[in-house]
């Protein structure tokens, strides 16, 4: 494949979450294990999980995993239109990694033709840099309300010539009525692109759907290119929180529970996937007699802080929450969740609801200030504090990235973190805030416990709270290993010799 413009691939799915990305991001890594330079694309992602590229362009996270198996460095060309959710009807819009607009559905998709020209540009771009470009739907391409307006399936497939690879989730049940029913719903110069079918998240002996796969390949036309297992043991962050409704949450890895408040609009909630490394159990709390009694409580990201915070006092997990503070339970912040902590939010321009002032939960001594202005970058830190759950820790370095509207100031004289170095160049600034027991910790910073030494000084520090056992082992593996380990499966489950060989094919 030695060629000026990058050939692509397309994966396609019956519906949403039936395991897309990982697939793509699968693809990447065995792609680049065979010696290609290859990258991801996906025209839209609707995600919550977002991550900032190191020219500070924020774009979903999904595609940052399929860039990392890939080998190379994230850019905004991969993801160049991002929508995250505001409301059940309304979005934020980033094109090219930076806040266009925040528009209603209805009007959405009456917007995306100008945004086609900035899709198509940055896939050309990508093809000129790549030898292969493996390109990902969202959703359903049969979804016949949006095809006139979408850009991300079909569309996206005309304008590259991309084969397409049908993926549906067995796991969920009526797979194979999901892949029938969705090449018949496509017409005829569409059903073309697809040249063969996957099936995902399968349980049990593979022999058993020889009947059904005999009947899908005479139905439907198409090659059965394989079916992947159901699995566990591969750590991959995903890319939305339908996967969260999905966990199959495993026994306690080891001594620490820790209760992660599971908002309405959670974010970047991967960044706790390495403390489940690190002998942590997990769960996911929405409601307060969920709570039990955990060694940490986290107040994760989210893209509406003040809806956040009224339903954490709807529901009673904010009284909870102080309870639990109050009888010395450590809790921890990020992002919104730190802002959520101060003493008050200020909205006074109303970015995020109509209300101009509203309470935190008075953990931190610290006040929030909204501004229409979102402020996207990585960041290089060093912990500044020796205090509670950072004992030990002055003068670590850390690594990670902000996204957040507005500045949160304190009083205090016990700031967590100083940034040292940004892309951008802004410097030498105060990050978070901790209480005068170290106990209550605030961050804007996405990332932070992906910092093995950092964490490993958290948790023991968390251990020793509680007169728990230290530990000194790591995360089990390196994301290298996981990625590595995610190409083996799917090399043993689809036919790549073939998969190759429809790439080489023309439409």
């Amino acid at each position: 494949m030695n060629m000026k413009k990058a050939k692509t691939l397309m994966i396609q799915g019956t519906a949403s979450s039936v395991g897309k990305s990982i697939i793509v991001a699968a693809l990447c890594r065995i792609f680049k294990q065979d010696g290609y330079r290859v990258a991801p694309f996906k025209a839209q992602n609707m995600a919550l999980n977002s991550y900032v590229t190191a020219g500070g362009g924020e774009i979903g996270r999904a595609q940052v995993v399929q860039a990392e198996a890939a080998g190379i460095a994230p850019t905004v060309d991969m993801n160049p239109v991002l929508l995250k959710p505001t409301t059940d009807t309304g979005c934020q819009v980033i094109v090219l990694g930076k806040v266009d607009r925040t528009i209603s559905a209805r009007d959405y998709y009456q917007y995306t033709p100008t945004l086609l020209k900035t899709v198509t540009e940055a896939l050309e771009r990508l093809r000129a840099a790549y030898d292969v470009v493996v390109i990902e739907g969202a959703g359903s391409p049969a979804e016949i309300n949006l095809k006139e307006q979408e850009i991300v399936n079909m569309r996206v497939a005309k304008m590259s010539g991309s084969p397409v690879l049908l993926v549906g989730d067995i796991d969920k049940g009526g797979v194979f009525a999901s892949l029938v029913g969705t090449l018949e719903l496509l017409d005829d110069d569409e059903r073309r692109y697809f040249k063969g079918l996957i099936i995902n998240k399968f349980r049990g002996d593979v022999t058993l759907l020889k009947p059904a796969v005999d009947f899908l390949e005479k139905r439907t036309g198409l090659p059965m290119l394989g079916v992947v297992p159901y699995f566990r043991d591969i750590r991959i962050a995903q890319e939305d929180s339908v996967y969260l409704d999905e966990r199959d949450d495993a026994p306690p890895a080891g001594n620490l529970n820790i209760a992660l408040i599971r908002l309405p609009h959670i974010s970047n909630y991967d960044d706790f996937d390495p403390l489940e490394e690190d002998g942590c159990n997990i769960q996911y709390i929405t409601r307060r007699f969920e709570l039990g009694v955990p060694h940490l409580i986290i107040l994760p990201g989210t893209k509406s802080t003040i809806a956040d915070l009224a339903y954490l006092r709807h529901s009673g997990l904010a009284s909870a929450i102080l309870e639990k503070a109050k009888a010395g339970t450590p809790v921890v912040g990020i992002c919104g969740g730190y802002q959520m902590l101060g003493q008050k939010i200020l909205d006074p321009q109303k970015v995020e609801s109509s209300e101009t002032e509203v309470a935190g939960l008075g953990l931190l001594d610290a006040v929030t200030e909204f501004a229409p202005e979102k402020l996207t970058s990585q960041v290089r830190a060093q912990v500044i504090s020796d205090l509670g759950l950072l004992s030990g820790a002055k003068g670590l370095e850390v690594s990670g990235y902000e996204i957040h509207m507005g500045q949160t100031v304190s009083q205090a004289k016990t700031s967590a973190f100083r940034v040292i170095e940004t892309p951008q160049g802004a410097t030498d600034y105060a990050d978070g805030v901790l209480n005068s027991q170290g106990t209550i910790i605030g961050s804007y910073m996405h990332g932070l416990f992906h910092n093995d030494e950092f964490r490993q000084v958290f948790l023991n520090n968390l251990r020793k709270h509680w007169g728990l056992a230290e530990s000194s082992s790591g995360a089990a593996s390196t994301k290298e290993q996981q990625y590595d380990k995610l190409a083996d499966l799917i090399r043993q489950s689809l036919d790549l010799s073939r998969i190759y060989q429809i790439m080489e094919e023309d439409i």
